[in-house]
């Protein structure tokens, strides 16, 4: 592919998915956007899908395609994305996320495979005083 096509570099933006402990011992995942860019992000678009093979039945399975619009963020800012479900662990979760900077337009696919959002692997994310796994750009 022509190197002018790929379109900029994306530094400095994550997604996260963290565990949120609720009352009587439950928890809910949130998925998050972090901006840990030194300018701000205009004109977000999240687009959200998970696919895979059920581990119990063996059958390919694929979620809708969810999409999330944000306005801006700031600099180190965070905005919640949406819920995730634990049954949707097992699948590959593809975050594809779309931005302007200074009227340029980046985009990048942020996948996280199946067994990648794992509860002992979960390290504390500052910027949200959550436990969770961060995909980094």
């Amino acid at each position: 592919m022509r190197e002018e096509l790929k379109g900029p570099k994306v530094e400095n933006v994550s997604v996260a998915i963290v565990e949120i402990p609720l009352e009587n011992n439950e928890k809910e995942y949130i998925v998050y956007l972090l901006n840990f860019r030194d300018d701000i992000m205009e004109g977000i678009i999240v687009a959200s899908t998970g696919y895979g093979e059920n581990p119990q039945s063996g059958e390919q399975v694929k979620t809708s395609t969810l999409r999330k619009g944000i306005e801006l963020m700031l600099p180190n800012e965070a905005a919640r994305i949406e819920p995730i479900m634990p049954d949707l662990f097992d699948l590959t979760n593809e975050f594809w996320v779309s931005f302007w900077v200074n009227d340029v337009m980046y985009d990048k696919r942020f996948i996280f495979v199946p067994g990648s959002i794992n509860e002992k692997e979960f390290k504390l994310i500052e910027i949200l005083g959550y436990k969770g796994v961060v995909l980094a750009s």
